[in-house]
Order: structure tokens, then C-alpha cells, then sequence
């Protein structure tokens, strides 16, 4: 039940949501995501350290980037059945529609400085 629970709990906040919503579209940076949210640093990092103690994302370093990704829920059947309907919920929501639309015009090497 403690998993379930963590899992929950990780998307129990919009700000969370909003990042796996654009982690679906591509992989992403801290300073891109805080772009993207208009949030500060410390509270995207700690967005995504909740996100990944649920297994629902991950990280990888190349070069000076922190690169995060969404994982294949592997690791949780509760992050992976999550993850499968978050593909297909919300695709109409308008903050949700913006965000994506968005994602395009937000460049690591210009906001990353």
C-alpha cells in the first residue's frame, strides 16, 4: 500500500502533473521546466525529486545538463498504470494545452544561462 500511496501522492499536486504532462512530449532540463511553469528552481527540483521517489521519473547527466525522463513504471505497477492513462488524460485541459504548445519555443541554451 506504501507505493500506491507514494504514487498518489507524487500526483496529488498540479505543478507535478504539469511536468509529467511535458515530460510525455519530450525530455527535459531543470531551468526548461521552471520556464515552462514560471516556478523557482528549488521548487521544480523538489517537484521532481518527489516525482522520482515515486518512480515516475528519472534522470540521466550528459555534460552540464540533468536531463529527466519519464520512466517506463518498470519499478511500480502503480507509476506504470499511472503513467499509461496520464497519456491520455488531460489532453484537453487548457493550461495543460498551453504548456505543450509552449514546449517548442523553450530552448535549454537560452534559458539555461
Amino acid at each position: 500500500m506504501k507505493q500506491l500511496i507514494k504514487v498518489m501522492k507524487a500526483l496529488s499536486d498540479p505543478s507535478r502533473v504539469k511536468i509529467v504532462k511535458m515530460l510525455q512530449h519530450r525530455v527535459m532540463c531543470v531551468c526548461e521546466i521552471q520556464a515552462a511553469l514560471n516556478l523557482a528552481q528549488s521548487t521544480v527540483s523538489k517537484h521532481l525529486r518527489v516525482l522520482e521517489d515515486a518512480g515516475l521519473l528519472r534522470h540521466e547527466k550528459e555534460g552540464l545538463w540533468v536531463n529527466y525522463h519519464l520512466t517506463d513504471g518498470s519499478n511500480s505497477p502503480y507509476a506504470a498504470s499511472l503513467l499509461g492513462n496520464l497519456k491520455h488524460w488531460l489532453d484537453d485541459d487548457l493550461e495543460i494545452v498551453h504548456l505543450v504548445e509552449i514546449l517548442p519555443s523553450i530552448k535549454r541554451e537560452e534559458v539555461c544561462r
